[in-house]
């Protein structure tokens, strides 16, 4: 999903308490000042990626302070990786301060920090990355905090290229392919920050663990729909044997095929409740999550649910939202 607002729609004496609010609530909990809230103007662009969040921020000179009271008041304990797209930002994060212009810098929402956009406005591209979805080491990260990197060059153009890209093209994507796109993203991240910690090859194995697991969830939350998903289908696809796969999901609650069957039923599920959708046959909702046939579909919806397809529609549609 893509969502755009703007200031420039508001009285311009509410302009500035707009954005404040906004970023609080959408984002983190945060004190913003700027020395001339009178002609205040903001734009914030909001593209949910699936596992991760891009916002495109653009706005008159701020000074932010994230303060522990802000961080007990609310965490979405994500790491953010902003591009200065415009002017200059200076951000300080655990000891750490650097000045910011046309490169990226990476925080941590779970700890304080302090920023100012110096100059004119300033425009950032932020990717938003739950903390449990990165599969390098926190302890290493924190050594990243609040430094200036470089974007001109490597890994770090191509991701910043992406990023741009991906900010005006969305508008135009379906949302089905929003999350495959999330994916990228994370991959790009990813690699552009274990570059920024040595080589890729020397990080830690525990890390090197998480990234195929990670890799395989994110493929079959894209995939849902293919009624040929299957085990060996995603073996083959991420270059694993079967048995390897089958180990990887050994601690797991659910096998993978378990897995994949749950999700397409939850998904169904949840476009079943949708009033949007209730003019959409209940069998394309079906062959949307994979099921190859109404019959089968219904009744592995009925043994998870206990109650059919069309029920549980027709309660949702009379259900107060």
């Amino acid at each position: 999903m893509v969502s755009l607002v703007s200031s420039d729609a508001l009285e311009r004496e509410d302009r500035f308490d707009w954005f404040c609010e906004t970023v609080s609530s959408d984002v983190m909990p945060i004190a913003l000042n700027t020395r001339n809230a009178a002609d205040f103007h903001a734009s914030l662009m909001y593209v949910d990626l699936g596992v991760a969040q891009l916002s495109s921020v653009t706005c008159s000179p701020v000074i932010s302070r994230r303060t522990p009271a802000h961080v007990r008041r609310g965490d979405p304990e994500h790491l953010q990786l902003a591009l200065i797209t415009q002017g200059t930002l200076r951000i300080s994060q655990r000891g750490n301060e650097s000045v910011v212009a046309g490169g990226l810098v990476l925080t941590d929402t779970s700890r304080p920090s302090e920023g100012a956009c110096t100059g004119g406005q300033i425009g950032t591209l932020m990717l938003q990355i739950p903390r449990q979805a990165l599969p390098l080491g926190s302890d290493r990260l924190d050594r990243l905090l609040a430094q200036g990197l470089s974007a001109d060059t490597g890994s770090g153009a191509i991701l910043a290229d992406f990023l741009k890209s991906l900010v005006a093209r969305s508008p135009h994507c379906h949302p089905d392919e929003l999350p495959a796109m999330g994916a990228v993203a994370l991959d790009l991240a990813t690699a552009f920050l274990a570059r920024q910690l040595g080589d890729p090859g020397q990080a830690p194995a525990e890390a090197r663990a998480q990234e195929t697991p990670q890799r395989v969830h994110r493929f079959i939350e894209n995939n849902l729909g293919d009624p040929d998903l299957t085990p060996r289908l995603i073996a083959d696809r991420h270059n694993i044997s079967l048995r390897r796969l089958h180990t990887l999901f050994g601690d797991q609650p659910l096998t993978v095929a378990a897995l994949i069957r749950q999700r397409r039923l939850e998904s169904a599920h949840n476009d079943l409740a949708r009033r949007e959708l209730s003019s959409r046959p209940i069998q394309a909702i079906a062959a949307r999550w994979g099921f190859p046939t109404a019959t089968a579909f219904s009744r592995a919806f009925r043994e998870t649910y206990g109650l059919t397809p069309t029920k549980h529609r027709a309660l949702s549609l009379v259900t107060p939202h």
